[in-house]
């Protein structure tokens, strides 16, 4: 056992270290504080394998959160092939070169980040934690990494970008019926500071979601997720005017559970409790969301009328097919970002890593290529980077993080991706990100 006098010593060693631990992205310091608060008998609250947090996370969760977040479509074999489209690809590490200084910072359309990584969208974070999206605005900004507010929200975009000061954040607009809804969220998206515009493209409809449909769960009948809408000036008068009518009347069984599901709805909508179940908004503006909130008619030409509307850079998300990329190029987007929604769209698809390679060939060098979907350490994240992608972007792994620890478990979860992909970089012989990115991986 440890004398007074040396447990002292080491108590002193452990709050030392955490009094000047240094915000910056610096592996070894994260690194010795997790080992040095295991001396104390502390261990990570957040799991380091990405196993062991999603585990944790479920623990958390409801099972209609859970099967919102962890699912895929179909037979979820899109979710697989993202997972074995990184093994498919091995690093050979590179000895005897100087890596004392490092440096994982990366610019991207004129912004500084201190990592190649960006937080993707993830829509109905209320399900996970109740401070939703705030929290995860939080400690994006605590990272200064930049967050893409999603359009299916829980908390409006200016609420979340109010509490994020100057950090960088970017909006995911679906692209919806109403032309003038899509140029009032980009201009409420402008005026909060966000920086980019991501429209997805591949939720022109919901996927065929097994483990959704086994609950017949779908948030947003319930008042979840649309905060984005109901904060809206021109979403709010198109439902008093009743603008967007309903295309396919659907049968509705009323049941016990039916009166539940209204007061969980009535509760979730803004404002009080009373107002909302006599004004009959609520159930209003959820029918008016869920008949407006995506156009599958949309195409290439109606790119035109956001480029238009906004100088802020533009990508498309969802982008597959080296065609779809040129295309954009030619459109005047002035990026993509490789996903196939994390496999919750199109069952059976090909991963995104297994296409970079196709994409990167038909775009060039100089038009700036994302890549989510799959990605799950620092050993993917090198991986994207030598094969093409500017940036990576992760979704699912930081929504564990909320569900076990909100902010904390947010930013816990950046801060250890952070610190695998400097060490694995590190370790394989470079520097900084543009050596990563000259790596040659044997397929």
């Amino acid at each position: 056992m440890l004398n007074a006098r040396r447990a002292n010593g080491l108590m002193g060693i452990l709050h030392n270290n955490n009094t000047h631990m240094s915000e910056a992205m610096d592996a070894l310091s994260w690194q010795k504080k997790i080992y040095l608060d295991g001396m104390a008998g502390i261990l990570p609250k957040v799991p380091v394998d990405f196993a062991k947090l999603q585990k944790k996370a479920k623990k958390n969760m409801s099972k209609e959160a859970w099967a919102y977040i962890a699912g895929g479509a179909g037979q979820e074999t899109t979710m697989q092939h993202n997972v074995s489209g990184f093994d498919r690809w091995k690093i050979v590490p590179r000895m005897l070169n100087d890596v004392s200084v490092r440096d994982t910072s990366t610019t991207l359309f004129g912004q500084k980040l201190p990592l190649p990584l960006l937080l993707s969208p993830v829509g109905v974070l209320e399900m996970v934690h109740k401070k939703a999206d705030l929290a995860v605005g939080k400690a994006a900004a605590k990272a200064g990494i930049p967050f893409i507010f999603s359009n299916q929200a829980s908390i409006q975009m200016e609420k979340v970008a109010t509490t994020m000061g100057d950090s960088p954040r970017w909006f995911q607009l679906y692209w919806s019926k109403s032309n003038e809804l899509v140029e009032s969220l980009v201009k409420r998206a402008e005026n909060c500071g966000c920086s980019a515009i991501v429209v997805t493209l591949d939720t022109s409809m919901l996927g065929w979601r097994t483990r959704d449909l086994d609950l017949a769960f779908l948030p947003f009948l319930k008042g979840k997720g649309i905060a984005q809408y109901t904060s809206d000036p021109v979403f709010m008068r198109l439902l008093k005017e009743k603008a967007i009518g309903e295309e396919t009347p659907v049968e509705r069984k009323i049941r016990p559970t039916t009166f539940l599901s209204l007061i969980q709805l009535l509760n979730n909508y803004p404002g009080s409790f009373f107002k909302n179940a006599f004004s009959g908004e609520p159930l209003a503006a959820v029918r008016q969301f869920i008949n407006i909130y995506s156009r599958p008619s949309l195409t290439w030409k109606d790119l035109e009328f956001l480029r238009k509307r906004t100088k802020l850079p533009i990508l498309l998300k969802g982008i597959l097919h080296p065609d779809d990329a040129k295309m954009a190029m030619e459109h005047g987007m002035d990026g993509i970002i490789l996903s196939n929604h994390g496999g919750r769209q199109v069952d059976g698809s090909v991963s995104t890593i297994e296409m970079l390679p196709e994409v990167k060939k038909a775009v060039g060098n100089d038009f700036p290529i994302l890549l989510d979907s799959g990605v799950r350490s620092g050993a993917d994240m090198m991986k994207a980077l030598a094969l093409g992608a500017s940036t990576v972007c992760i979704a699912r792994s930081y929504a564990f993080g909320l569900a076990i620890a909100g902010e904390q478990g947010v930013y816990d979860v950046i801060r250890n991706m952070a610190a695998d992909f400097e060490l694995n970089m590190r370790l394989a012989g470079c520097k900084n990100i543009e050596e990563v990115k000259a790596l040659k991986l044997r397929g």
